[in-house]
């Protein structure tokens, strides 16, 4: 929760359907955190797609930008 409500926002896809998402990036307790959520804004209501540790071999040391 302190991921969505503290975040930073690192992409955007506003294209996925049904709903525009983004993933979400924060570092917990001293460990990095990315959340993918939805949002549904008509009905004011939010999806987690998926929530993981981001890894170095798929990001940068910052975590909040992918390797090439």
């Amino acid at each position: 929760m302190e991921v969505i409500s503290k975040g930073e926002v690192i992409e955007e896809y506003p294209k996925d359907k049904p709903f525009s998402s983004c993933l979400m990036f924060k570092v917990v307790k001293g460990k990095p955190f990315h959340i993918v959520v939805s949002l549904d804004e008509q009905n004011q209501k939010g999806c987690i797609i998926t929530a993981y540790e981001p890894t170095l071999d798929k990001f940068e040391s910052d975590f909040k930008t992918r390797r090439r």
